[in-house]
């Protein structure tokens, strides 16, 4: 059976990616009026996972519906070109042919001028470290994916200035059935490595913040 995890957190602040400085004299600490009654630049992020429960394998892609979810995200996301640093035109391919920690951007744009190099996460880094890079991207409406390994394949992490919820819920909803079972989960609820793989231990009772996703459901 796949256990299927769309992880969202919204309304997360676009300035919080930006550097921050330890030294507080390096700061700019005055603010206008108008930089005061300016509203605050959000952007949503979206964690997108599985397990194979019956084979306990960890991964997106160890799941049986692999391909269909990939089919469904591309279908999703058509309106975009991807970019990637072999130049991949579609996102399936991309996704299948990108490493670990590189960046895959969707723009609406014909070109982009991101230096991907900029953007990779390594081994000894992650989003966090790129927060400068990531936020700049985000501001012109360009989407931001990565492949992030997991116990046995990879998972997607996906960043967007939009909330884009809506639109990944009802495409990958269509997969419901008795061996896809779909959890909708607010990651600022999920804080813990037990409750990130509830489903190995209580998944008739998934913690707070953990919604399974049947066919009539509805946003």
């Amino acid at each position: 059976m796949d256990i299927f995890k769309l992880i969202f957190e919204h309304d997360l602040r676009l300035d919080q990616l930006k550097e921050r400085h330890t030294d507080r004299n390096t700061q700019d600490v005055s603010s206008s009026l108008e930089d005061f009654l300016k509203p605050d630049l959000t952007y949503s992020k979206f964690y997108i996972t599985g397990t194979r429960l019956d084979e306990e394998r960890f991964g997106l892609n160890t799941l049986s519906a692999y391909d269909d979810i990939i089919r469904h995200l591309s279908s999703t996301l058509a309106d975009y070109r991807v970019f990637t640093g072999e130049g991949y035109k579609n996102l399936e391919s991309a996704i299948d042919n990108s490493n670990i920690g590189e960046p895959i951007i969707l723009s609406k744009y014909d070109s982009i001028t991101w230096d991907l190099p900029q953007l990779t996460i390594d081994s000894s880094s992650n989003a966090g470290h790129k927060k400068e890079f990531i936020a700049a991207l985000l501001k012109t409406d360009d989407l931001l994916i990565y492949k992030e390994q997991a116990h046995h394949g990879f998972d997607l992490h996906l960043f967007s200035k939009d909330n884009i919820y809506r639109d990944l819920f009802y495409p990958l909803k269509s997969l419901v059935g008795d061996q896809f079972r779909f959890f909708s989960i607010n990651g600022k609820r999920i804080r813990s490595e037990r409750k990130f793989y509830f489903e190995t231990w209580t998944l008739d009772n998934p913690p707070h913040g953990a919604e399974e996703v049947f066919e009539e459901t509805v946003l």
